[in-house]
């Protein structure tokens, strides 16, 4: 009887063991990685963006008299010159308008004199003084609008209406200027303070292979979009012999000279999924650390990546960083 209680005792003794090595406690994870330490380089530093070309300047041709339109003097693809009459409208308003300019004016010399021989008044002159004036203006304005000239050398782009239709609003002509182009890139922040107004810079355009452009920074607007974290640069291409065309796609490089910059393989930066930011993985004191970075210039599969925790001496993660969260401990590896 003795001997089955000592059993007894010793099982539930083995199995109270069994349950507490059971429960013990979780052993720390570790990643395995390989790393390499952060030197600058030095590069020539440039910024090599897309963008779309437009004329310099594009104007509408849009008459403010609504009416028949009477002669169109050119068609699409016409180039023209500053002065070049484009359009006639109806001149019956035009014609009477001057009719009457013309009697005003003759009237007006009458009592002029008149009032010099004392047989009419200084008011009477004063009327009809006004009213010879704003029957000008109104002449002054009726020519512009009906004898429509180009305002600038350029080509007509578009035609929206023929000879005798009515115009109704929609612009009768677009005049494109091309003999000089502009263009709008989207500049990252990061290059606001090396940029100046007067810089030259280079295009290319996959349509003459070999051949560059040159084209200078005309304005560099003030403000940073805070969604793209980028500002828009004017640039002027001039284009003397008209190879260039608006709409045409063409790639812009601006030099900016040498400069030093961390360079790292393009692989080795990581994206947030959903969004466009950038991440690196860096290592603090044998735990990782996730670091936002900004991407700079590419060179081939190297790319710049900035930051205030990316310098000189930063030991930064190149292979396992896909498998890394902040602050898990890492074993690097040596090759």
């Amino acid at each position: 009887m003795k001997r089955l209680v000592i059993y007894t005792l010793a099982a539930l003794t083995l199995v109270g063991c069994g349950k507490k090595t059971g429960s013990a406690v979780e052993e720390e994870r570790v990643e395995q990685v390989r790393t390499i330490v952060l030197h600058p380089r030095q590069i020539e530093r440039e910024i090599i963006l897309s963008t779309n070309l437009q004329g310099y300047l594009t104007q509408n041709v849009a008459p403010s008299l609504t009416g028949k339109i009477e002669h169109i003097y050119c068609e699409v693809g016409d180039r023209v010159q500053a002065g070049t009459d484009l359009v006639r409208m109806d001149q019956t308003q035009y014609k009477t308008t001057k009719l009457s300019l013309g009697n005003l004016g003759v009237e007006k010399n009458r009592v002029e004199q008149l009032l010099k021989s004392g047989s009419a008044t200084q008011q009477q002159l004063d009327q009809l003084t006004t009213q010879y004036n704003q029957t000008k203006e109104q002449l002054d304005f009726l020519q512009v609008n009906t004898y429509v000239k180009a305002p600038f050398a350029g080509v007509i782009s578009a035609k929206n209406y023929e000879d005798g239709e009515l115009y109704s609003g929609q612009p009768i002509l677009v005049l494109t200027q091309i003999d000089k182009l502009k263009a709008l890139i989207a500049v990252p922040e990061t290059y606001f303070p090396l940029l100046k107004e007067g810089m030259k810079l280079s295009l290319t355009c996959e349509i003459y292979p070999g051949q560059v452009f040159p084209a200078t920074v005309e304005i560099i607007y003030p403000t940073i979009d805070a969604s793209t974290h980028t500002f828009q640069v004017k640039i002027v291409i001039p284009n003397a012999k008209r190879q260039l065309r608006p709409g045409m796609y063409v790639i812009t490089t601006i030099g900016l000279g040498k400069a030093n910059a961390i360079v790292v393989p393009y692989q080795t930066v990581e994206k947030l999924v959903g969004a466009n930011d950038r991440y690196v993985f860096i290592n603090d004191q044998g735990r990782a650390k996730r670091v936002a970075v900004e991407l700079g210039q590419r060179f081939d599969q190297d790319i710049e990546i900035i930051a205030p925790e990316i310098h000189d001496g930063v030991e930064m993660v190149v292979q396992g960083q896909h498998r890394l969260v902040d602050s898990v401990k890492l074993n690097v590896v040596e090759d």
